[in-house]
Order: structure tokens, then C-alpha cells, then sequence
């Protein structure tokens, strides 16, 4: 085996050499080219050159850190060279880097290492902090966040840099974010004739100093006399202005401390104390709409996933959310009611839940009325739609599907493309407003559509005339509503033509105490459940999620002979991460895998109405060598098994993350608990739950990535992959199949198009091309030749004519593709082509 010693060796003695000869320009491209070869790891004969530089005369030494700084300098943001420099500079750590430097050497060497995440070397940034200020020299404001950042981040920097830190009070914010400049630029701007702009920036110190989960009465009341000070609705404005440039890209990119650090997509950990801080001043103002939209945009930017991370910051989205908790209000309310629907980070939702069942008990309601209480009309005047009068011009409000819809008519009623410069010039407040209208309505049909599909399980009714002033007739809610079908006294309607009407499409009389709940195709005959389809299709309805054309999974022979479990969805591979945000929306419950030797319960589903709790057996996948995993330690991919019901109130079961058998939980001489009887469990609840697991195999399975016909790492999911994208349909598939089988005749390549068995038949021009319905994967014949296409993010369903409901992706890549290949002559992308 060759050693590092016998490969670097000459590269190493001339770069010696110079160092003896004290050959300055020509020693700084060697070293950063000898830095390049050892790829930044210096070892033994790395440390040779290191000791010799830093055994060198102080003015070479001096020379070579001077170009260094230079050099850096020269190079674009970003560049490697440049890396190379900082790792370079950090290697020659030690006081003989800093000590005998000019001015502009150690200005140079301060710009340089104020842009990494932190730095490890603490006393070399004292020392350069204490000559700047010995030589009455003020700390740039990069310099000084990278010296808060390293106390904050360094496991001993509280107590090495703890002093300095809290002498460095200028700037009041960490530069180098857009909402941290934007707020340091307003800062230098505001004066006030009394006291110049100490006020303000008194209120962004006290907001930094926020680093507990919620304000102190202490903190809560230095805050409000700040405010006061202030005026509240002065402080309102400049904070919400602020908090909207919170989340876009750092103005000052920093370089990673470590391999697999993220902090460009991260905040600065000492700007997020800042950021929760704002988040209380918030909650101490009058309840404002604008407020509790800042807030909540707040949460959900806070959440963002960052590969490799996981959420930016959980402790800012907890801020946002505890000051939404404390603002009074409906606008508040709807936000803290829209997160709970949207939210997967366990900490934030548990708060979030925590927060509506106070205002729950406060109110004397219960959690689903204040969750359908919370949704506001957002100016809506009927069931989706209003109108505004802005002068001469009408602006039109109106909610199609999912979207809402803003357009313009002038004083003779016709339309109008764009907004009207009338309108941007004398109605700015009015216009802006609408606009954010547009934006919350699309964001709460979004959260009431999943809240509504979560609703099957939970056995709700409501009194009709409840019923109606909360969902039929409610401005927003009302537009999904009208969408489904319901049982009114146990007789199925929909609403069609200004009213309820049933199959046959008589009007639907219910009298005050009728009661209504939400229609599931469970336990209704196959003719009845085609029927409410042909009746959706005559009156052009479109489902806001599938409801008539639900996927209804019946116990099957294999179930009633294991008895206990379902292994319906088990030997499946799933993407880990996408499986656990997937199982979140759902309502499920679900630990991270990681490769570290512990346990972990299964994916569980809480059933309080009926007593139950499913499982979904699960267990990590790192590969032969497990290595597969993340630079945080989580497993890339899960294996599936068994699905379990138990009583709600049995011990959880666990097994070791790498996987291994599931043993129940026994705590203080509790009692094993046998597992359900599939048979004795609900139809309804049981169809649910595999429903959803269908769901979670079908978007989170690694069968379902286009890229991965040579299995994956090391090949190993070959057999898997192609069993799964071309094997037998699922109950989701099948349903799709059906679907198809009434919109296939619609398209514009219904000649081109048939349905044979598990695929979807295009003909084209160079090759007939077969589309499993399931996957969406293709074969091209004569050969069943793999064809690979990665549908876009973007992909959308090509219109038909008449959807019956909304959501289904993996139809919408399948028509896509089956567009594009039957006009497979004007296909122009390389990719694709270079396969056909």
C-alpha cells in the first residue's frame, strides 16, 4: 500500500525550501497547492511545513499571512482556493499568526476569518479583538457576529469568549442576513428628537437578550415600556417589515466550520434569540391581522427542512407560536387552528395543540368546534366570492378548487387584465390587502381540505343548522363542503344546483334537529358508490380530495389467516425522511431512525374515538456496511412490515432502530396486551389506516424513483425496485385504473391511447410506450426497454375536460408523460432522446 508520506514527500521539501529560503511569493501558491494534495489534512508531514512557517522570522511570517489575506481576497466568493486559504490560516493557529502584524495585515486577516461559521481558535480571536481596541480601532460588525456565533456554538465558548462578547454591544444585530441588515439600516436611519435612535435600538438589544421558551413577567414588562416608549404601532409596523425578509438568502455567505454544516441555510444563532424576542413584542400589541400573518409566516419559515439539519430553527418557529398563543383574536386563532393542520415538527405541534385546547377550555368548547370556529372569511361575502368597489373599478374575489382568484372590471363592467393603475394609485391599502387575502386563502383551503380528510375516522356529527353556518354556507369552508357528499339523517346528499339534493336529485329537506356527517363509501354497495360518481361527474364536481372515488380496503383472505397483522404493506422500501413528514400530516406518530444503538415504537396512529391504536412496524436500513445515513446519523431508508391494532391504553412496543423484533413495553408490573383481531377492528378504521400507509408506501418508496433502474447503492434494490414500478397495482392504482378508464376517452390522444392490464398503452411515433399506473414508470416495447423521464416538481394534470377530485400526483405525471411520448416525434430533450 503506498503511504501518504511516499506521495507528498516532494511537494513537501520544496515547499521547505522556500520556507528556508524565505521566498515569500513564490511559498504562498506552494502552500496552497500542497493544501490542495493533502486535501486540508495536513498530518505529519503537513505539521513539518506548519512548524517551520511558524518557526520562521516574524516579518516572513508576516509576509506570507499578508498575501495569504490578499490572495483571498482576489478570489470569487465561494471559490475553493478560498477555502483552502481559511483551513490554511486555521492550521497556523497560534498568538505567532497574529502578533508583529501591520494594521492592514491584520485588517486583511480579520475580514478573512470573519467569514467562516465560527472559529475554533478562541484566543486567536482575542488577541486580534484586543489589538484592534488597544489601537482605537472599532470591530467590524462581521467580525464581532463571528465572535458571538463561536461563543454560542463552541462547546467551551461561553467561558473563553463570554467576556469579550459582552463588551462587543455595536452592532446590536449580527450583520449578514436580509432582515438583520434591513434592521441595522433602519437603526442608523431613526432618530428621535429626544433620544437619538436609542430607543429603537434599546428594543432590538432587550430582544436579543430573549433566549428562555417564553418571556419572563420581568422581561415581558421592559419590553412593554419599550413599546410604550415607542408607540405601539410605530414598533408594529417597523417589526413586521423586519420579520417579512426573514428566511432569504444571507446577504454574507460564511464558510462551513465542518463538513456537512449548513450555516447559509440556517439562522445565525445569535440573530434567532433576536428573532424570538420580536416574536413576544409582538404578542404585547393590540391583536392586528398583519401581526398574526407575520407570525405565522414566522413558524412556518422557522420549519423549513434543511437536508442533513432537519428544521432552520424549532426555537424561533416555538416563539412565533407562543406569541401567537397570547394575541387575542380571531386572526391569531386561525393561524394557531392553520399551523396545527400543516405543522410535523413534533415540539412545535405539541405546542400548537397545547394552545387551542386553552382556548377550547376557555371558551367552554371542544377542540373540533374551535378548530371550525377558527377559520375566518378573509372578506369572502358568500360562498366563495365578493365583490369590492375601488372607485370606479370592481375587484373580484372569487375561490376556484383549491386557488383563489383576484380580477378586475371597469365602471362598464368589462374585464380588465391586470390591476388597474387607478387601483395601484389611489387604493394602495385596499389593493395590498386583497392581496394578502388571496395569499391566506390559499394557505387555509390548503390546511381545511387536509383537516377534512382527517375527519373520517373521528365519527363526527354535527346538529344541521350547525352544520350549515359552519361548513355548507361558511364563506371559505363552504367552497369545499359544496364539494362533498354527506349524510343527512342517514340520507346521502350533495349539494348541486343552490341545494342539497339526493341521488336522484331531489332537494334534501332536513328539519332543525337533523344530524349530519361526513359520507364514506365503507360499508355502501358497489352500485350505490358508481352512482354518487356519475352523479359528481353530471353536475362537473370536483372533490377537493377523493371521497366517491376513496380506496376502500376490505379485510382480505391472507389478513384473516395471519389474524392478528396485515403484511399487506410489508418488504416495501421507503425514503425515511419523506415517510416521517408524510406520517405527520397524516396524524401518525413517528420516532427518526438513527444509526445509533437504541429503540424506537413503531409509526403509530392514535384512534381515540374508537379506543384503538394502529402500528406500522418499521425498521432502519443502513446498507451492508451502514453507512447509508445522513451527516446527522439518521438512516436514509426504512424497511417495512407488519400492521397492528392494539387498545389505546396498551404498553408500546419497540425494537432497536437497526431493526429486530418488536417487544412490548412493560412498565411497573403492567400485563402483556394481545394484538386486535384484524376482524374485530371497524371497516371504516381499518380501510383509514391502511389507506394511509398505502399512501406512505406509494409517495415515500424508492420503487417510485424514475433514476433507480440500477438499484440503487450498489445495486441492491434492483429486484425491489423493478417488482414495485412495474409489478402487480395497489388499491390506490386500481382505483386510478378505473379512473382512467372514463378520462382516457376525453384526451386529445384517445386514439393513441389504451388500457391493458397494470399499463397505460401511448403509441408514438418511434415506439409504443407502456405506463404502469401504479409508479408511473415506462417500457417501451418492442423489448419492454426501460425509459427513464423525471417528471418535474411543477408537473400538473393536462385537462381532460372534468377531474372528479383533486391531489392524485402520480395520475397527473402519468398524463403527462403519456402526452409527451404519444408526440414523440417533437420531443427535443437530450435525455430523453438519447434513450429512444
Amino acid at each position: 500500500m503506498t503511504t501518504s508520506t511516499s506521495v507528498h514527500a516532494e511537494p513537501v521539501r520544496e515547499v521547505l525550501a522556500l520556507v528556508a529560503a524565505e521566498d515569500t511569493e513564490r511559498l504562498v501558491p506552494a502552500l496552497l497547492a500542497l493544501a490542495d494534495r493533502l486535501n486540508d489534512h495536513w498530518g505529519w508531514d503537513g505539521r513539518k511545513v506548519l512548524d517551520a512557517v511558524h518557526a520562521a522570522d516574524p516579518g516572513f511570517r508576516a509576509g506570507v499571512v499578508h498575501r495569504l489575506a490578499a490572495r483571498y481576497h482576489e478570489l470569487e466568493p465561494g471559490a475553493v482556493p478560498r477555502r483552502r486559504i481559511v483551513h490554511l490560516l486555521n492550521a497556523l493557529q497560534g498568538d505567532a499568526l497574529v502578533e508583529g502584524q501591520s494594521r492592514d495585515t491584520r485588517a486583511a486577516l480579520i475580514a478573512l476569518v470573519a467569514e467562516q461559521e465560527v472559529q475554533y481558535n478562541t484566543a486567536q480571536l482575542i488577541r486580534l479583538a484586543e489589538l484592534e481596541m488597544a489601537d482605537g480601532r472599532d470591530l467590524s460588525g462581521e467580525f464581532v457576529a463571528l465572535i458571538r456565533r463561536s461563543r454560542m456554538v463552541l462547546w467551551n465558548g461561553a467561558g473563553l469568549l463570554g467576556p469579550l462578547a459582552e463588551r462587543l454591544t455595536h452592532p446590536v444585530l449580527n450583520p449578514g442576513e436580509a432582515w438583520s441588515d434591513r434592521a441595522l439600516a433602519d437603526l442608523a436611519d431613526l432618530v428621535d428628537t429626544d433620544d437619538p435612535q436609542d430607543g429603537w435600538r434599546r428594543l432590538v438589544a432587550h430582544a436579543t437578550t430573549a433566549t428562555a421558551a417564553r418571556p419572563s413577567a420581568k422581561w415581558e414588562k421592559a419590553g412593554r415600556a419599550l413599546i410604550d416608549g415607542l408607540g405601539a404601532e410605530a414598533v408594529r409596523v417597523r417589526l413586521l417589515t423586519w420579520l417579512g425578509l426573514v428566511g432569504r438568502p444571507r446577504t454574507r455567505p460564511l464558510l462551513p466550520a465542518y463538513h456537512g454544516a449548513h450555516p447559509n441555510d440556517t439562522f445565525d444563532p445569535y440573530n434567532a434569540n433576536a428573532l424570538r424576542g420580536l416574536a413576544w413584542l409582538l404578542s404585547f400589541l393590540p391583536p392586528h391581522l398583519e401581526t398574526a400573518r407575520a407570525l405565522g409566516a414566522l413558524v412556518e419559515t422557522a420549519l423549513r427542512k434543511v437536508q442533513g439539519v432537519g428544521p432552520v430553527n424549532p426555537k424561533v418557529a416555538n416563539a412565533g407560536v407562543n406569541a401567537l398563543a397570547r394575541v387575542e383574536g380571531e386572526a391569531a386563532l386561525a393561524e394557531l387552528a392553520r399551523l396545527a393542520t400543516r405543522v410535523t415538527y413534533k415540539g412545535t405541534l405539541k405546542l400548537l395543540n397545547a394552545a387551542l385546547d386553552a382556548r377550547a377550555q376557555a371558551m367552554d368548547l371542544s377542540r373540533e368546534e374551535i378548530e371550525e370556529l377558527a377559520v375566518p372569511a378573509y372578506g369572502l361575502t358568500d360562498v366563495g366570492r365578493a365583490e369590492h368597489r375601488l372607485g370606479d373599478i370592481t375587484a373580484r374575489l372569487e375561490v376556484h378548487g383549491t386557488k383563489a382568484l383576484l380580477t378586475w372590471t371597469n365602471a362598464t363592467g368589462k374585464a380588465v387584465r391586470g390591476v388597474p393603475a387607478a387601483v395601484r394609485r389611489d387604493h394602495a391599502d385596499e389593493l395590498k390587502e386583497l392581496k394578502a387575502a388571496v395569499k391566506d386563502i390559499d394557505k387555509m383551503l390548503s390546511a381545511q381540505s387536509e383537516r377534512l380528510d382527517r375527519q373520517f375516522p373521528a365519527r363526527r356529527t354535527w346538529p344541521y343548522a350547525v352544520w350549515r353556518e359552519r361548513y355548507l354556507d361558511h364563506p371559505l369552508v363552504g367552497t369545499l363542503a359544496r364539494r362533498l357528499v354527506w349524510t343527512v339523517d342517514g340520507r346521502a346528499a350533495g349539494f348541486a344546483d343552490g341545494e342539497l339534493r339526493t341521488l336522484a336529485d331531489a332537494p334534501v329537506v332536513a328539519g332543525a334537529g337533523s344530524e349530519v356527517r361526513l359520507w364514506h363509501p365503507v360499508g355502501h354497495e358497489p352500485a350505490e358508490i358508481v352512482a354518487w360518481r356519475d352523479w359528481l361527474e353530471r353536475h362537473e364536481i370536483t372533490q377537493p380530495f377523493k371521497q366517491a372515488h376513496r380506496e376502500v380496503y376490505l379485510l382480505t383472505d391472507a389478513e384473516r389467516a395471519t389474524g392478528t397483522y396485515s403484511n399487506r404493506f410489508a418488504a416495501h422500501v421507503l425514503r425515511q425522511h419523506q415517510f416521517h413528514s408524510l406520517a405527520a400530516v397524516r396524524g401518525w406518530r413517528n420516532k427518526l431512525r438513527l444509526s445509533v444503538d437504541d429503540e424506537a415504537p413503531p409509526a403509530t396512529r392514535e384512534l381515540p374515538h374508537w379506543g384503538l391504536r394502529a402500528e406500522f412496524w418499521i425498521e432502519g436500513d443502513g446498507g451492508d456496511h451502514h453507512d447509508d445515513i445522513t451527516d446527522s446519523g439518521s438512516f436514509l431508508r426504512l424497511r417495512t412490515d407488519q400492521v397492528r391494532f392494539y387498545p389505546l391504553d396498551a404498553p408500546e412496543n419497540s425494537a432497536h432502530c437497526y431493526g429486530g423484533e418488536y417487544r412490548m413495553w412493560l412498565r411497573d408490573g403492567q400485563d402483556p396486551v394481545q394484538p386486535l383481531a384484524l376482524e374485530s377492528v371497524p371497516p371504516l378504521v381499518l380501510s383509514e389506516v391502511l389507506r394511509d400507509i398505502d399512501l406512505f408506501v406509494g409517495v415515500a418508496s424508492v420503487g417510485n424513483d424514475p433514476t433507480w433502474q440500477d438499484g440503487g447503492p450498489d445495486g441492491r434494490f434492483r429486484e425491489y425496485w423493478t417488482s414495485y414500478g412495474f409489478g402487480e397495482l395497489g388499491q390506490s392504482a386500481q382505483t386510478r385504473r378505473v379512473l382512467l378508464e372514463r378520462l382516457v376517452p376525453r384526451l386529445a390522444i384517445a386514439d393513441r391511447c389504451t388500457l391493458e392490464g397494470r399499463f397505460l398503452h401511448v403509441r408514438g411515433e418511434r415506439h409504443t410506450y407502456k405506463i404502469h399506473l401504479g409508479s408511473g414508470n415506462i417500457l417501451m416495447t418492442p423489448d419492454d426497454r426501460y425509459l427513464c423521464i423525471v417528471p418535474k416538481a411543477s408537473t400538473t394534470t393536462p385537462q381532460p375536460g372534468y377531474l372528479p377530485f383533486e391531489g392524485d400526483r402520480t395520475l397527473a405525471v402519468i398524463l403527462s408523460k403519456a402526452m409527451l411520448l404519444a408526440n414523440d416525434t417533437a420531443i427535443s430533450d437530450p435525455t430523453i432522446l438519447s434513450q429512444l
